[in-house]
């Protein structure tokens, strides 16, 4: 929720729109989201719209999830059905929230939706049909909708941000470069340069898939065509972003193929950084923004950018006085202000993850990002404000920081 420029905006999602259902239930869905859309127009809020965050329906799964061919078309006829709906109101969408995660955790690991293990291929099988729904998705908003509608359409990527264990290494330096190539750069460099997976990506894999017995590479190949249909499908850069981490060399010994194996790189965590009261993994490394930020700049053309996730948990029982928090968004809307002022990133948007305490995937509800706190015990589900909403709401109210950049 809300914008460091001079737009208050929303983020929400309509992958719970079930389209495919009787069509009492789409009128439904129709009605639930035409209602909040116009709701946030009413109150002078931008709404930004993503089409799929993590919420396949079954019967789509059931035929292959994404890691079928199939679900291109399924997926062009689902946005384009969300944009003759709501393109009227909504200007900014979203195809896919986090591919990577999708890919990685859901059909290699199977630890989130849909619980599928394929190591070694799944992950990148998924990722191979998702670039490719998200372009043809791109393509129709551009040929049937743009000029009529004006609208602008991306992808949102997470990505941590990466530095050398050992700076002066250059085996660190080298699994630094594959740490990106395997994360950010997976779907970035597709979408915004090359229309093909990175250089370093598609060699790390050929060349593991030679020493464990496999005739050709595990990474599936786009075609020409495809090529050409990808490059340029993105009109801003949206980053999802938590935290940083160091990165050292990890040889890969092992004869089982996998992502993590592929890359040849160890992530380790600082552990001079606090952390989040949720969150293990979530060191507070504001810093690692600005940087992130002015690699997307330097490696990605200069783009647009939209943060569109960034955010610190808590663990149940939350406290309302959120000091951390708050000393967390306080330091990271410092080194975005850095980065728009001092190196002239061209961000124009950044969401708070997230507006209200809610279910967090294998976490459930124990862990809490939001900036209203609810209580899942009252069936009324009450939201009390933390101190962090307060403070971030001076913020929005004044579209500022209360600091100049020569005071940071």
């Amino acid at each position: 929720m809300a914008v460091v420029g001079c737009r208050q905006l929303l983020k929400i999602s309509l992958s719970g729109l079930e389209i495919y259902l009787a069509d009492v239930y789409e009128m439904i869905g129709v009605d639930y989201y035409d209602k909040i859309i116009d709701d946030l127009l009413e109150n002078g809020i931008v709404p930004m719209v993503t089409l799929y965050h993590f919420d396949l329906p079954q019967h789509l799964e059931d035929q292959g999830g994404w890691s079928s061919d199939a679900i291109t078309e399924a997926f062009d006829n689902y946005a384009q059905f969300c944009f003759r709906t709501f393109g009227d109101r909504v200007k900014l969408w979203v195809t896919m929230n986090e591919p990577y995660v999708v890919a990685k955790d859901g059909y290699e690991k199977g630890i989130v939706a849909p619980g599928i293990k394929e190591p070694g291929t799944g992950a990148y099988q998924t990722a191979h049909n998702m670039i490719k729904a998200h372009a043809k998705v791109w393509h129709s908003y551009d040929l049937l909708f743009r000029r009529k509608q004006n609208g602008l359409l991306s992808i949102a990527l997470n990505s941590d941000w990466a530095e050398p264990l050992d700076p002066t290494f250059l085996a660190d330096q080298e699994a630094t470069k594959r740490y990106m190539a395997f994360c950010l750069n997976w779907f970035a460099e597709p979408i915004f340069i090359s229309g093909d997976y990175p250089a370093i990506m598609k060699s790390q894999i050929s060349e593991m898939s030679t020493k464990q017995g496999y005739l050709s590479s595990r990474l599936p190949e786009f075609t020409e065509e495809e090529k050409l249909m990808i490059k340029g499908t993105a009109d801003f850069f949206a980053l999802n972003y938590y935290t940083t981490r160091k990165v050292k060399h990890q040889e890969n010994t092992h004869s089982e193929p996998s992502v993590s194996g592929d890359r040849e790189a160890e992530q380790i965590m600082d552990h001079s950084w606090p952390c989040a009261s949720g969150s293990s993994w979530l060191a507070v490394v504001p810093w690692g923004l600005r940087k992130l930020l002015n690699y997307i700049k330097d490696t990605y053309n200069n783009p647009i950018i939209y943060i569109t996730e960034n955010g610190f948990s808590q663990s149940d029982p939350a406290s309302l006085d959120d000091t951390q928090r708050w000393q967390y968004f306080r330091l990271t809307l410092q080194e975005i202000l850095k980065a728009i002022s001092l190196d002239d990133v061209h961000l124009k948007g950044y969401f708070v993850w997230s507006l209200l305490d809610n279910f967090e995937w294998t976490c459930g509800y124990s862990c809490r990002f939001g900036l209203f706190h609810v209580d899942f015990e009252n069936p009324a589900l009450p939201r009390v404000p933390y101190r962090s909403a307060i403070e971030y709401a001076k913020v929005i109210s004044n579209n500022r920081r209360t600091k100049s950049v020569e005071e940071l």
